[in-house]
């Protein structure tokens, strides 16, 4: 018996380009409320739920894998799933960083899984601080886990952005920033969470630009 399995067939798919353009992007970022950031009082990582959970009613809920390994089969390609995990735990593959524009090679292991993460777009804190705090533990906890809001990306990019939105942090592959602000609309559009006004003139002036 094989000790891998390329992973050909059972990866989520990637996520597909918006398809809307700009001008779509920037209609419905002018729904979206302009307000202040709430303060970040009470804001509790837990709050979201168990890290990662299979828990939840999103794409790929209850597939039997939790949310990292999901997002990891997504994005990564040459993926290898380890034998005996339900077809799951991503072993290894070739992360192509829509954030920097490099690859990379992903190893799991205790000194190496760290080297690509997976990114939250709408930040929990931001999302805490414009909305989330109002939220029911089942809506945090779909949020959380939503492949939507998910992105896989090299590890220091992610501790780079933090919880930075897009009036402080923009993707360094400035290829990507147009579709990266579109996602941020989207999935606040979806949530019903607020911009600030400075993210939502940094969000327009990408927009201009595509």
């Amino acid at each position: 018996m094989l000790a891998v399995i390329l992973c050909l067939l059972s990866a989520p798919a990637a996520p597909a380009a918006p398809a809307e353009a700009p001008a779509d992007t920037l209609a419905t970022l002018d729904t979206l409320p302009v307000k202040g950031r709430a303060p970040k009082t009470g804001y509790d990582r837990d709050l979201f739920g168990q890290r990662w959970t299979d828990d939840v009613a999103v794409d790929y809920g209850y597939n039997g894998c939790d949310t990292r390994n999901d997002i990891l089969r997504r994005d990564l390609v040459d993926v290898v799933i380890k034998p005996g995990s339900n077809g799951c735990a991503v072993l290894s593959g070739v992360l192509e960083d829509p954030y920097t524009g490099t690859v990379v090679e992903f190893l799991r292991g205790p000194g190496t899984s760290a080297e690509v993460q997976i990114d939250h777009v709408v930040a929990l804190s931001d999302a805490w601080q414009k909305g989330a705090q109002q939220w029911d533990e089942i809506t945090r906890r779909n949020f959380a886990n939503d492949p939507a809001n998910l992105q896989a990306t090299i590890g220091w990019v992610n501790q780079e952005k933090g919880d930075g939105d897009a009036a402080t942090w923009l993707p360094p592959n400035k290829s990507y920033r147009c579709t990266y602000v579109t996602r941020i609309v989207d999935v606040k559009a979806a949530y019903g969470l607020w911009v600030t006004p400075a993210e939502h003139d940094a969000i327009a002036r990408v927009l201009a630009d595509c």
